[in-house]
């Protein structure tokens, strides 16, 4: 349930009016997972809205060392909501993460970077406000099982509706299993998740979040899109974290799981995270002019001239994992074009095309994926955008063809992104001081992003046996 508060008296009302026993106290490591600890209501007292209330930050990925390990937490009494999941009557309240020997403000706390983003806009006199609208695809799955260990590897899923149960005992087998790719709007009983998502947007609504759509996705095995209504960056960023809440918790309440992992299926599509962005000033919509290609504004050009020109070292943000680069390859719908159009779901950048309304106009940036981080994927997004109009960075000619279709000469010309999580960590290692404009990211943030992505993901994964060389390579 929202609540609608704004101050730390509307929260007290608020626990009062609906009888709350625990309040749970929630924040983002860098990673992007949501951390949270409980403490019964009498320990929020009217001075933890200033003085915040501790934790250890050492056990936080990307956050401190064990020598400097005491961080507050500092709750923000507009996030305020009842958990629709709990048996105690639970308020959860998003907080802001605050170092406590200097008071200040924490560098690595990612809706700090969220926030300086949206001021950093303000400052920059070009528009008072960037809206934002992800669309986070997902499987819901029915089983999954994997682990690793010296001599072993494996994972293992399955589905009722995966198309590789089609000959498999179920007691009944029923069949309507979409085939691979063909998992785009059927109905049910093809599509058997109807129920599953259209409680997962009322449960959205109920806490404030506005939903515009939900729908099976194209892959087999259970794969759903939900899109909320745009809002303002850091207000998107909080709904995105209580949206993979939702999801994962109804999912679970269905017997069922879910992830938002880009690529767990083989030779079927990924799950993106297609982001839409558009800038205003008062009432004007930034991007939109009439007289122009795709409806687009000189502004919409530069901004994606920044999207693109930075893409590389966007997607160590947008696109964070390893796994994204299953992903991002050529076919499986993949945007791997360092291109716009006002149509082609190939490129990088596209234009949306379904309003004429000058309201509506906006740029969707189609590499990321939902595993991305979106304080700091949304926030990366905006400073690439930003650098575009201040610099006024042509993105070139729009390509309006099918792209895997263009003849070699004209495909040679076309720019891809990287295929590797290593490639995009270079990349953002060279390319960064966009990012830092505003403070907005500091160095310390790269620095750390790129030792934990390194270290815990790109190195593990390269010193691993993988299975499949055993079917290439056992019988050498």
């Amino acid at each position: 349930m929202s609540l609608q508060c704004k101050t730390p008296d509307d929260v007290s009302k608020a626990i009062r009016d609906h009888d709350v026993k625990i309040v749970d106290l929630r924040f983002t490591d860098l990673p992007g997972t949501w951390q949270h600890f409980s403490v019964p209501i009498n320990c929020l007292t009217s001075d933890a809205f200033e003085e915040g209330l501790g934790f250890d930050g050492s056990s936080i990925r990307g956050f401190q060392t064990i020598d400097e390990s005491d961080m507050l937490v500092v709750p923000d009494p507009a996030s305020a909501f009842i958990d629709p999941f709990t048996a105690a009557a639970t308020m959860v309240l998003i907080c802001n993460v605050r170092d406590p020997v200097t008071g200040e403000r924490y560098s690595r706390d990612p809706r700090y970077i969220a926030q300086k983003a949206e001021n950093h806009l303000k400052h920059t006199e070009i528009a008072d406000v960037s809206y934002w609208g992800p669309e986070a695809e997902f499987f819901v799955f029915d089983d999954i099982r994997y682990g690793e260990g010296v001599n072993h590897s494996f994972y293992h899923i399955d589905s009722s509706e995966g198309n590789w149960n089609t000959g498999t005992e179920e007691q009944p087998n029923l069949g309507h299993k979409p085939r691979p790719k063909e998992g785009y709007f059927p109905v049910p009983p093809t599509d058997s998740l109807q129920d599953l998502r259209s409680e997962m947007i009322l449960t959205m609504m109920d806490l404030g979040i506005e939903i515009e759509t939900h729908h099976h996705e194209v892959a087999t095995g259970g794969q759903n899109e939900i899109d909320m209504r745009y809002t303002s960056l850091t207000r998107m960023a909080d709904q995105l974290m209580t949206y993979k809440y939702v999801v994962k918790n109804v999912a679970r309440s269905y017997g069922m799981t879910a992830t938002f992992m880009p690529k767990p299926l083989f030779e079927d599509n990924g799950s993106g995270m297609h982001v839409h962005s558009s800038l205003w000033k008062g009432d004007t919509n930034l991007f939109f002019s009439e007289a122009d290609y795709a409806g687009l504004s000189e502004v919409g050009r530069y901004y994606i001239g920044g999207l693109l020109k930075h893409a590389p070292a966007l997607l160590a943000f947008c696109a964070p994992t390893v796994n994204s680069y299953r992903r991002l390859v050529p076919g499986f719908e993949a945007p791997i074009n360092l291109v716009y159009s006002q149509r082609n779901r190939s490129a990088c950048c596209r234009i949306p095309m379904y309003s004429a309304n000058p309201k509506a106009k906006r740029v969707e940036f189609r590499p990321p994926d939902p595993a991305c981080n979106g304080y700091l994927g949304f926030s990366a997004m905006l400073m690439a955008g930003l650098d575009g109009i201040e610099n006024r960075i042509d993105p070139g000619d729009p390509i309006d063809k099918d792209l895997y279709d263009l003849p070699p000469e004209e495909a040679a010309a076309v720019e891809s992104t990287p295929g590797s999580l290593e490639e995009v960590l270079d990349a953002l290692e060279k390319d960064h001081e966009f990012l830092l404009k505003g403070d907005v990211f500091t160095p310390d943030v790269i620095d750390m992003w790129l030792s934990y992505k390194r270290e815990n993901e790109v190195d593990p994964m390269r010193l691993r046996p993988h299975p499949h060389e055993f079917f290439l390579y056992y019988d050498i």
